[in-house]
C-alpha cells in the first residue's frame, strides 16, 4: 500500500495522517484507526486517478452523424438494389455484395477473394467449375466498408490507388486518370466505378462479354455499356426518375447516377458510431470494462497503436510496411516479372513505398476477419503479435493460416512468393515499425478494447440485403 503514497498528492495525505513507512511500522493505534477511516476515500481516489489517467490520454472525439457525407434516402434505397444486382458485372454473375456482404461485415471472410466465376458467398464461396472457374484469385483481401463515407476519408484501397487530388483536373487520382466521368459526388462514388471494369473482380475474361473488351481498350467506354443495361430495365428507370430530379427518362441516366446511388447506400448502411467506446468518450465511463480501459491505456500508451491507428476512425490513412507474409498472385508494377505484392509502390512508383499498405480503420474490426492486406492472420491476437514482432512472426507463419478457397489449378502459384528467400529478405529489409514486448494479459486487454469499437447493432444494418433486385437475377 505504501507504494501508492509515492504519488505526490497521496504522499501529502500520508504525511498528514501518518501513513508513511515509519509511522505505519510503529503500529500506533490512533494512526491505525485513522487509516481504516480513510481507506474508503483512498479507494475512491484510486478510481478517480485511473479516470484522470484516461483523460490524460490523447483520445479522439466520438464519431457522430455529422462526420459523414449526406446520404439521400431515396438514392440509398436505389443503391442497395444496385449493390446486390449482378446486372453490373460483365457476365452478370457477381455483384458488389458478393464480396462485400452484410453477413461478413461488408467483406467476405476470405484471405483473398474469389471474384467473377466463383459461386456462393463468404468462406464457403467456391472457385467455380468447368470453363467458368476462376483464372486467378483477387490479389488482396476484400476491404470492409465501415465508415468509408466519413468526410475525412481522402484515400481508399490498400495501396491508396484512389485518392482526392486534382492531378488530372477532375478532383481525384484514379486508374482512369483524366477519363473519369463527371458529376461524381464523393470518393466512394469514384471507387464504385472500378470493380465492374476489372477482369478478375466483376468484368470477366476476354471474349466472354463486351464489358471486359471495352475496359481493356479504353476504360471510359465500358461505363456507358454498363449503364445501357440499366436503361433497358423499366423498373430501374422509374426508380432513377424517383431518386433524381435531373432524370426524366432513360436517356438521362448516366454512370455517375449509378455509382452515386451505390455510394449513398454505403455511406448510410455502414456508418458506425454507436459503440461502447463512443459512449465512453461522451462521458459514460461505465461503458467500458476494467479490462477494456486497461487495453485502451495500452493502445494509447505503451503499445503505441494510436501512432498509426489515430483519430476517430482509427487510421492515419498513411502507408507502412510491416512484413506481412506474402502469398497469392500479388499485384505489382507493369512489366515486373515477380509474383509479389509491392503495395503502395505500384501506385507511386517510388521505391521508398515498397511493400507499404494503408493503415486500416479498426472500427468493427471484430467483424471483419481475417486481417492484413491479404488476410494473413485469422485472429486479432495473431495480427497484434505480428505488429509487436514482425520478423519473428514472419518466420513462424505457416500457409495453413491463410483462408484460401480450394482451387487445385492455382495451388502451384499460391505460395511461390512465400517460398522465395530473396523476396523474403527484401521484405524484411523494409519494416517500418519497431518491435515491442507485451505479455499475454496486455495483448488480451488490447483485444478487449478493440471489442469496444464494435457497433451495438453489429451486422444488422438499416436497409440490409434485398431479397430481390429489378434485373430478376439471383441475389447472393
Amino acid at each position: 500500500m505504501h507504494c501508492l503514497f509515492k504519488l505526490p498528492f497521496l504522499h501529502q495525505v500520508s504525511c498528514n495522517f501518518k501513513f508513511c513507512k515509519c509511522h505505519y511500522r510503529n503500529k500506533n493505534n490512533e494512526c491505525n484507526k485513522a487509516f481504516k477511516h480513510f481507506l474508503p476515500f483512498i479507494s475512491i481516489f484510486i478510481i478517480y486517478f485511473n479516470i484522470c489517467q484516461s483523460h490524460a490520454l490523447d483520445l479522439p472525439d466520438p464519431l457522430n452523424k455529422n462526420d459523414f457525407h449526406y446520404s439521400d434516402p431515396k438514392k440509398a434505397k436505389l443503391g442497395s438494389l444496385l449493390f446486390y444486382d449482378k446486372i453490373l458485372s460483365g457476365n452478370q454473375n457477381i455483384s458488389c455484395g458478393t464480396c462485400h456482404h452484410h453477413d461478413f461485415g461488408g467483406s467476405d471472410g476470405l484471405s483473398l477473394g474469389i471474384g467473377e466465376g466463383g459461386q456462393g458467398v463468404g468462406p464457403k464461396r467456391n472457385a467455380g467449375i468447368g470453363t467458368n472457374k476462376i483464372k486467378k484469385r483477387v490479389p488482396r483481401n476484400a476491404s470492409a466498408l465501415w465508415n468509408l463515407g466519413a468526410k475525412e476519408i481522402h484515400t481508399l484501397l490498400h495501396d491508396g490507388s484512389i485518392s482526392i487530388s486534382d492531378i488530372y483536373g477532375n478532383q481525384f487520382n484514379t486508374p482512369a486518370q483524366e477519363w473519369l466521368p463527371p458529376n461524381l459526388e464523393n470518393i466512394l462514388a469514384v471507387q464504385a466505378l472500378f470493380p465492374m471494369t476489372k477482369q478478375f473482380e466483376m468484368a470477366g475474361n476476354f471474349g466472354e462479354n463486351e464489358i471486359i473488351g471495352l475496359s481493356h481498350r479504353k476504360i471510359d467506354t465500358a461505363w456507358p455499356a454498363i449503364t445501357n443495361r440499366i436503361k433497358s430495365n423499366q423498373t430501374y428507370v422509374e426508380l432513377f426518375k424517383y431518386a433524381y430530379d435531373d432524370i426524366n427518362d432513360f436517356r438521362d441516366i448516366k454512370i455517375s447516377h449509378v455509382v452515386n446511388s451505390i455510394a449513398a447506400f454505403i455511406i448510410s448502411e455502414w456508418a458506425s458510431y454507436d459503440t461502447p467506446f463512443d459512449d465512453y468518450l461522451k462521458g459514460n465511463h461505465a461503458a467500458l470494462t476494467s479490462n477494456q480501459v486497461n487495453g485502451m491505456n495500452l493502445f494509447y500508451g505503451k503499445a503505441n497503436c494510436s501512432s498509426c491507428h489515430s483519430g476517430s476512425l482509427f487510421t492515419d490513412q498513411k502507408f507502412y510496411s510491416i512484413a506481412l507474409p506474402q502469398f497469392g498472385p500479388g499485384r505489382t508494377r507493369l512489366f515486373d516479372p515477380y509474383t509479389r505484392d509491392v503495395g503502395r509502390m505500384a501506385e507511386s512508383d517510388d521505391l521508398n513505398d515498397m511493400y507499404k499498405f494503408k493503415t486500416p480503420s479498426l472500427r468493427n474490426i471484430t467483424l471483419t476477419a481475417p486481417y492484413g492486406h491479404n488476410g494473413a492472420y485469422p485472429t486479432l491476437k495473431g495480427i497484434i503479435k505480428h505488429h509487436l514482432d514482425p520478423k519473428n512472426m514472419l518466420k513462424k507463419w505457416t500457409p495453413d493460416k491463410a483462408n484460401l478457397t480450394p482451387a487445385e489449378w492455382l495451388e502451384e502459384i499460391d505460395f511461390v512468393v512465400f517460398q522465395d528467400k530473396r523476396e523474403r529478405k527484401r521484405l524484411l529489409s523494409r519494416i517500418d515499425i519497431k518491435s515491442l514486448k507485451l505479455n499475454e494479459e496486455e495483448i488480451d486487454n488490447i483485444i478487449d478494447f478493440l471489442h469496444s469499437l464494435t457497433d451495438k447493432d453489429g451486422n444488422n444494418r438499416p436497409l440490409g440485403r434485398p431479397h430481390t433486385v429489378p434485373s430478376g437475377l439471383p441475389v447472393d
